[in-house]
């Protein structure tokens, strides 16, 4: 019996110890900086860091507040880096009223610097997980405020978001220990809304902001990798201007007509402003631009439809953007039937 016990002391003894070998546990982005500089500063300009950010950080931006509301009233900002800004109060709801419960905008666009209705009046908790955070848990209330649902390990999509936790690395630094995925699926976890099947969301008149991965698998390239334009660390407009590779006889013949010769880029009718995530800076020109590249040269081509999806109707764009959103927005003047007549001898 007695060398029982030691037998079994002795084997907890080792499986606890084997258990603090394989421990590995979220350390936080600023534990990589000092290996990784260059990609660290390139993601602290991005704007993963701040999808949200605690008051203590965000009241440094010089963003206005939703009206009655002074910095000791909130707890987080939600965005504030690119495109817009939205507000938490101390209860963790995010602020859909003034202070004094009057009706009011409280989105802040910071592209015009213009205040839009976000659910106007409603009680609405924050439930933005897993897209705007690192190591999100469903279940508890972060900071203990009832508001907020789940839990997490850093504020912002940090480092290990995307690589996985980093204490084993931090103390043993090798490739083996430290997840590294380029493909589209590493994206597609926050880069679309109600699951990446080749159906982006629509609504308004335009595609929904965060539908990338849908527009890329509904469109012209839907085999190809987030990382072959973009460099995950850096700000999307950061990109790889790299479409002659693949495209070179197109190029040629582009660069030698009007547009091509007066620098107007692929991207202006491949990749037109059809998605909006803030605001719209025209009848068909939002503030993100879209993923599907194929252009549908008729007339009257249409870019959108509506389905039914649990009793309600959706909408959802379609696998080619239309001549309004590619060439109307500069030729104002003109119609759908005058682009198409051009628009198929374009390059």
């Amino acid at each position: 019996m007695k060398r029982l016990s030691v037998v079994l002391c002795t084997l907890s003894v080792v499986m606890l110890l084997v258990g603090v070998a394989m421990a590995n546990d979220y350390v936080g982005s600023n534990q990589c900086f000092s290996c990784h500089q260059d990609q660290f500063n390139d993601w602290q300009a991005s704007g993963h860091p701040y999808k949200i950010r605690k008051m203590e950080k965000a009241r440094y931006s010089k963003l206005p507040l939703p009206p009655g509301y002074s910095w000791e009233d909130i707890s987080y900002v939600i965005g504030g880096a690119n495109k817009k800004a939205r507000f938490i109060d101390r209860n963790g709801y995010i602020i859909t009223s003034a202070k004094d419960g009057s009706e009011a905008k409280t989105q802040y666009n910071l592209n015009d610097g213009t205040w839009a209705f976000y659910h106007k009046g409603q009680k609405k908790p924050y439930k933005c997980g897993p897209c705007h955070m690192t190591n999100y848990k469903k279940d508890g209330h972060q900071d203990g405020l009832p508001g907020m649902i789940g839990t997490w390990s850093e504020d912002g999509i940090g480092c290990e978001e995307c690589h996985g936790p980093g204490e084993q690395h931090i103390a043993n630094p090798s490739k083996a220990n430290i997840k590294v995925d380029s493909t589209t699926d590493a994206c597609a976890k926050c880069h679309q809304r109600g699951g990446t099947g080749p159906k982006p969301l629509a609504s308004g008149g335009f595609i929904r902001h965060h539908e990338q991965t849908n527009e890329l698998r509904v469109g012209a390239h839907k085999d190809l990798s987030c990382m072959e334009c973009h460099n995950p660390h850096q700000r999307a407009i950061v990109v790889a201007k790299n479409c002659a590779n693949c495209h070179d006889d197109e190029a040629a013949g582009y660069a030698k007509n009007i547009h091509g010769k007066s620098n107007i880029e692929c991207i202006e009718c491949h990749m037109p402003r059809a998605s909006k995530s803030a605001i719209k800076t025209g009848k068909y020109a939002g503030d993100v631009r879209t993923h599907i590249f194929r252009i549908n040269s008729s007339a009257d081509g249409t870019m959108f439809y509506g389905a039914k999806k649990n009793g309600k109707k959706v909408m959802y764009a379609k696998g080619a953007v239309t001549l309004d959103f590619v060439c109307l927005n500069c030729h104002q003047s003109r119609d759908m039937r005058w682009a198409a007549r051009y628009a198929k001898k374009i390059h």
